[in-house]
C-alpha cells in the first residue's frame, strides 16, 4: 500500500462518505443518485488500475464480497438483553416509581426513538470494523460482518485506533423499502410486508452483493465495550459514539420529568408517519450510568430502561365463526375464526376471545364486522365490534355448557372467569397433559413431539403418561414417518427419561400452580414423591416460596385415588421417584472447587455437552454465566475457545482446559 493516497482519491472518499451520511442518516441528499453512482464508478475504475490504492475504509469495500456458504455463530461477551414493554402512561409511571424507589428522586431520563429493525452488534479493533453480528437469542448470534460492511452510513475505520463494541438497530429506510418493492413488483417477485422484514431478510443474505443493493442503514444506541472513564451518562455515551463518526439517531432527548417524557411520546406519535424510517415506540432510559448499575438487570431485560410501544395497528375484518379448545388445565378458550386479513405485516386468520365474559361484554356475534389488532404487535385480539355495520343476520354466541371433547358438564370455579372441564378422563386434558409431560422442561423425551403424541393418542396406544412406558417397537414402527432409526432413538429416549430426578416428574405431572422452580424446591425438600404426597399444609408451606395456594393444589392432587394408581404404575415402570440432585445445605458446606464460584464455559467440549457441564457445576454449588467479567472466578475453555478466553487472560482469571475440568468434577 502506498504511504499516502492521491489527493483526488481522498477527495472521492470524502465526497462519497458525505453523500452516504446525508442520504442514510440525515435523509437529506444533496445530490441525485446518478451523481453518487458516477463518483463511485470513477473510484472503482481508479482502484482497478491501482490496486495499491484500495484501503479498508474505501467506499468501494461496501459493494459486497463473495457469497458465504453459511453464517457462523458468534457468542456475545455481554448478553444482548431484550426490553420490557409498556403500553400506557400508567405503566410508564409505574416504571418511574420502581426506579425512584431504588435510586431516589434525582432521576433524569433519555428518550430515544425505537427503530423498527434488527438489533446488531459491531466490533472495532484498533479502529477497524472487524465483526458484525445479529442479536440472535441474546447470547449467540450470527456473523453478518460482510453484509454490515455494505451499510454506507457505517464507517469501516474510525478516526481513533480504539477497541470498542457498539450496539444498535439496522433498518431499511422507507425510501429504500419503496424502491425495493417497486423493483420486486416489476420482476414479478413477492413483496416484502414491511421495512423490518425486508431489513432482516437483507442482512441474512449469504451473498453480500444482494445486501449492498438493499441500501440499509443503522442507528447505534449503546455499547457492550467502551472504555472511556469520563462518560458518566447515557446521553454522554451517545455523544461519544457520535464523535467517532458512528451514526446515532439525532432525535434523542434528555427529560427531567415524566411530563417531559409524555410530551416526547406525544410529539413523535404525531411525527411517526413523517419520519424517513419506521419506529414502533419510544425507549426510555435512566441517564446516569451509576444509577443504571444500581438498578441492574433481570435475566431477560435491564431494569433501567423500558420500551413504550405505540398502539397496535388496527384493521377491520369479518368474524366468521367461534371455536373452542380445551387446554391442559381444562380451561375452555374461545377463538374467533376470521376472514384472513393483514395486520402488522402478517396474515391473521384467528384471534383469541379469552373467555365468555369478554364475548358478552363486547357483544361479539358470529358474522360481525370487527376491529382486529395485535396486542404488543404479537397476539391477535378482537378490539371491538362495529355494531353500526350490522345487517341483522349476525348470530349471538353462547359458550357450550358441556366439554366439546368429552361431553362432561363445564364448571366455573370460584373466583375464575374461565369455564373448565374437570373430568380427569377428558381426551383433551389427557392429550395436552401428555404433550406437557414429554416436553423439554419436564421429562424431556426427545422425539415425542405434539404430532407423535396426538397420533399415539388417537390410535389409543396411550391413554395416560404411564402408557408411554409401555410402548414397544411394534407400536412405534406402525406410526406415520417413524422408520427403524427414529423408532430406536425414541425407545432409547423413553428409557433414558426414567433416570430423571424427581423434579422433572413433578413438573411433568402438570399439577396446578407447580412450575419447574417450585417442583425443584419441593423435590429438594421432600426427597421422595411418597413423602411429598403425604405432606400436610404446614409441612408444604414450610418450604421456601411454597404458599397456601400451591399447597392446597398439591394436597388436592395427591388425594385422588387415580393419582396414587398412576404413581404406582410409573414406579413399576422404573421411573425414578426420588431427588437425585445435591442437597442444597450440603453443597453450601462442601469443599467442592466449584462451590460459590461463578464459571463461564467457552469453546467446544468433547467429553460432555454444554448442558451436562452446566448441570455438573450447579450440582457442586457453582453458578454458570454466559459472559466473562471481573466477577468471573473461573473459565473452562474447550476447543476453539475465542474472545471469552482472551478476555479471561486479559483479566487474569483462572482458566482450565476440559481435561482438568473433568478431573476436578471427580473430586
Amino acid at each position: 500500500m502506498v504511504e499516502r493516497l492521491p489527493q483526488h482519491v481522498m477527495d472521492l472518499h470524502q465526497q462519497l462518505n458525505q453523500y452516504s451520511y446525508e442520504y442514510y442518516v440525515e435523509d437529506n441528499p444533496s445530490v441525485p443518485d446518478s451523481e453518487y453512482d458516477r463518483l463511485m464508478n470513477e473510484l472503482i475504475a481508479l482502484e482497478k488500475e491501482h490496486p495499491e490504492w484500495i484501503t479498508p475504509d474505501s467506499p468501494t469495500q461496501r459493494v459486497g464480497g463473495e457469497p458465504l456458504k453459511a453464517f457462523t455463530k458468534v457468542t456475545h461477551d455481554l448478553p444482548m438483553l431484550s426490553l420490557g414493554d409498556v403500553f400506557s402512561e400508567a405503566e410508564l409511571l409505574d416504571f418511574d416509581r420502581r426506579v425512584r424507589q431504588a435510586v431516589g428522586d434525582d432521576v433524569t431520563y433519555v428518550c430515544e426513538l425505537k427503530i423498527d429493525g434488527l438489533a446488531v452488534s459491531l466490533t472495532y479493533e484498533k479502529g477497524e470494523f472487524v465483526l458484525g453480528a445479529t442479536r440472535g437469542n441474546g447470547t449467540i448470534g450470527e456473523d453478518i460482518t460482510n453484509n454490515l460492511k455494505t451499510v454506507r452510513s457505517l464507517p469501516l475505520v474510525l478516526p481513533e485506533p480504539i477497541d470498542i463494541e457498539v450496539r444498535g438497530e439496522a433498518y431499511m429506510p422507507k425510501r429504500s423499502f419503496e424502491k425495493l418493492n417497486d423493483e420486486r413488483s416489476r420482476n414479478g417477485e413477492p413483496l416484502f410486508a414491511n421495512p423490518r422484514n425486508a431489513a432482516a431478510g437483507s442482512l441474512r443474505q449469504l451473498d453480500p452483493k444482494i445486501s449492498a443493493k438493499r441500501r440499509l442503514s443503522v442507528f447505534l444506541y449503546s455499547s457492550g465495550r467502551f472504555d472511556r472513564e469520563k462518560i458518566k451518562t447515557h446521553y454522554g455515551l451517545l455523544e461519544a459514539i457520535r464523535e467517532l463518526g458512528l451514526p446515532v439517531n439525532p432525535e434523542s432527548r434528555r427529560c427531567k420529568t415524566m411530563q417531559e417524557v409524555f410530551d416526547y411520546i406525544k410529539e413523535y406519535t404525531e411525527k411517526r408517519d413523517t419520519l424517513p424510517y419506521g419506529i414502533d415506540g419510544i425507549v426510555v432510559k435512566v441517564d446516569a450510568m451509576d444509577q443504571q448499575r444500581q438498578l441492574g438487570n433481570t435475566v431477560k431485560s435491564p431494569r433501567w430502561m423500558i420500551a413504550y410501544k405505540f398502539p397496535a395497528e388496527e384493521v377491520v375484518t369479518t368474524l366468521e365463526a367461534i371455536e373452542v379448545s380445551v387446554g391442559r388445565t381444562g380451561a375452555v378458550t374461545p377463538t374467533a375464526v376470521l376472514t384472513p386479513v393483514s395486520v402488522a405485516g402478517t396474515t391473521v386468520k384467528r384471534a383469541s376471545l379469552h373467555n365468555e365474559d369478554l364475548i358478552q361484554e363486547k357483544d361479539i356475534r358470529i358474522g360481525d364486522r370487527v376491529v382486529i389488532r395485535k396486542a404488543g404487535d404479537i397476539i391477535p385480539e378482537v378490539v371491538n365490534v362495529l355494531t353500526e355495520q350490522r345487517t341483522g343476520d349476525e348470530v349471538p354466541y353462547a359458550m357450550p355448557t358441556t366439554c366439546p371433547e368429552c361431553g362432561s358438564e363445564l364448571v366455573r370455579l370460584e373466583e375464575e372467569v374461565a369455564l373448565r372441564c374437570i373430568n380427569p378422563k377428558c381426551p383433551a386434558l389427557i392429550r395436552e397433559g401428555l404433550i406437557h409431560f414429554v416436553s423439554r422442561g419436564a421429562m424431556n423425551i426427545d422425539g415425542l413431539g405434539e404430532k407423535v403424541i396426538t397420533q399415539l393418542f388417537d390410535k389409543k396406544l396411550i391413554a395416560d403418561v404411564a402408557d408411554l412406558y409401555k410402548l414397544n417397537r411394534a407400536d412405534l414402527i406402525s406410526m406415520e414417518r417413524m422408520g427403524e432409526k427414529s423408532t430406536d432413538n425414541l425407545l432409547k429416549a423413553i428409557e433414558h427419561s426414567k433416570e430423571n430426578s424427581l423434579e422433572h416428574l413433578l413438573f411433568g405431572l402438570g399439577i396446578r400452580y407447580i412450575g419447574s422452580k417450585a417442583a425443584k424446591l419441593l423435590a429438594q425438600a421432600f426427597k421422595d414423591i411418597h413423602a411429598l404426597a403425604t405432606a400436610d399444609m404446614d409441612a408444604l408451606t414450610a418450604v421456601d416460596e411454597i404458599g397456601e395456594k400451591m399447597a392446597d393444589s398439591l394436597i388436592m392432587y395427591f388425594s385422588k385415588p387415580e393419582v396414587g394408581a398412576l404413581i404406582n404404575e410409573l414406579k413399576n415402570a422404573g421411573v425414578t421417584m426420588t431427588y437425585l440432585g445435591p442437597d442444597p445445605e450440603a453443597v453450601a458446606q462442601s469443599d467442592s472447587p466449584f462451590n460459590g464460584k461463578t464459571v463461564v464455559l467457552t469453546g467446544k467440549l468433547t467429553q460432555m455437552t454444554r448442558t451436562e457441564a452446566k448441570e455438573a457445576i450447579e450440582q457442586r454449588g457453582g453458578k454458570v454465566t454466559g459472559s466473562v467479567s471481573a466477577s468471573t472466578d473461573l473459565v473452562v475453555a474447550g476447543e476453539a475457545a475465542g474472545s471469552k478466553l482472551k478476555k479471561a487472560q486479559d483479566l487474569q482469571i483462572e482458566v482450565w482446559d476440559e481435561a482438568h475440568f473433568v478431573e476436578m468434577l471427580k473430586e
